[in-house]
């Protein structure tokens, strides 16, 4: 039994990414199973996170910072080591990051023996080009007391890429906020999105080379040659990483495929959307598409079947983790022409129904307090008893005092 905890959650923005869901989701359920979770993100807005939350929150004051990716990275990780800078600010029985900044500056917190250690999930490794950005994700991950993954997928990973071990606690739905009963703000929101009467697929991640968007709006064009009155939702919002390039590629397909952009048009671009509106989006859409090609676990692959929506996913791991077949329809990533084949098969009557009824016995299989409940041996091993005296640094932590610069 794990006696009460006080545990500092940290992640990287307040925006609706899939880490940060997360994140709220196991703070959520933490203080569920009667422990005191406080979530923590970075806040150059000041408008807080994007959703009300049923833990405590900490919005920690940051700079607005218009720059190359790595600058962002350390001027959040400054942020936040300013924020955790008095022992009242670190008064926690566990501090646990789910991103590479957090990471960071826990590992600098660590050095300064201003905390005594902590936990990193690892949602997914990004490919970076970045020498700077790579040595700042191998520090969170080789710093970390405990490693986590929400799938063995990239558990698998870490220990082929870097000898180290990780827990896997896998990932939640809340069924009581995404739904397959329809509500009258369903209506207003089709009406708001321009959206008529054909088939409408949805699209997850904006345009990002990991979300595979470029083979999403390359199958949807097939797909419209034989469902012209079909459209696109893609639904999304800004990553810290700068997909500049890729977007231009996207945007340069729609315009040679002829797919006007807008409310109305065969393609709608969403930006961020307000959290009241996304389990109505996943409502109204015939299905989701997310042949991801680098995907963490899938969060709204749960959040669409916990609605009713019957999902095109790829036939990859993590996918396969924990979706058998006849659960969702699975294509190679890599084939535009498959993927708007399962288009077309997922509006097919007897097929919807089975797909509906697998979909939502996955969601009611992954709740978050179980999620929350794998945590818990993880936390328990860290929480700290005397502080040892001080020793000389080995190992990983050796390499970051002769590497890291101080102010990391």
């Amino acid at each position: 039994m794990v006696d009460r905890l006080r545990i500092a959650i940290l992640t990287h923005s307040t925006q609706a990414r899939g880490s940060v869901v997360h994140a709220l989701a196991l703070g959520e359920a933490l203080c569920g199973l009667g422990h005191e979770a406080v979530v923590h993100a970075p806040d150059p807005t000041g408008r807080g996170f994007f959703r009300d939350a049923g833990c405590p929150v900490i919005s920690v004051a940051a700079k607005a910072v218009s720059a190359p990716t790595v600058t962002v990275f350390r001027s959040r990780i400054a942020d936040y080591l300013s924020h955790f800078s008095t022992p009242a600010a670190c008064d926690f029985d566990v501090f646990h990051a789910h991103c590479d900044i957090s990471g960071n500056a826990l590992a600098t917190l660590t050095r300064r023996r201003l905390i005594p250690g902590f936990v990193r999930t690892v949602h997914h490794l990004d490919t970076v080009s970045d020498p700077q950005l790579a040595q700042l994700q191998e520090r969170a991950i080789l710093d970390a007391g405990r490693l986590l993954c929400v799938s063995r997928t990239w558990a698998a990973t870490l220990a082929a890429e870097y000898g180290a071990q990780a827990d896997v606690v896998g990932n939640g739905v809340d069924g009581a906020v995404y739904t397959p009963e329809p509500t009258p703000g369903d209506t207003e929101l089709r009406a708001r999105l321009g959206l008529g009467a054909g088939p409408v697929y949805l699209g997850v991640g904006g345009f990002e080379a990991r979300k595979n968007t470029l083979s999403i709006i390359e199958a949807f064009a097939r797909l419209r040659r034989h469902v012209p009155d079909a459209q696109l939702v893609m639904a999304g919002t800004a990553s810290l990483l700068d997909h500049a390039g890729y977007e231009a590629r996207c945007c340069a397909a729609l315009e040679r495929e002829g797919l006007e952009v807008g409310p109305g048009k065969p393609v709608i671009r969403t930006g961020p959307i307000p959290q009241a509106d996304m389990p109505g989006l996943y409502r109204i859409a015939d299905t989701l598409v997310f042949p991801s090609v680098n995907e963490g676990y899938g969060l709204c692959v749960l959040e669409a079947m916990a609605s009713g929506t019957p999902v095109i996913v790829s036939a990859r791991p993590p996918f396969t983790e924990y979706l058998a077949p006849g659960e969702a329809l699975s294509v190679e990533p890599d084939d535009p022409d498959a993927i708007a084949a399962a288009m077309q098969a997922s509006l097919e009557p007897s097929l919807r129904v089975r797909l509906r009824s697998a979909g939502l016995e996955v969601a009611r299989a992954h709740a978050w307090e179980a999620c929350a409940a794998r945590h818990l041996p993880t936390y328990a091993s860290l929480v700290p008893g005397p502080l040892p005296g001080a020793t000389i640094a080995t190992g990983s932590a050796a390499w970051n005092t002769t590497r890291i610069p101080g102010d990391a």
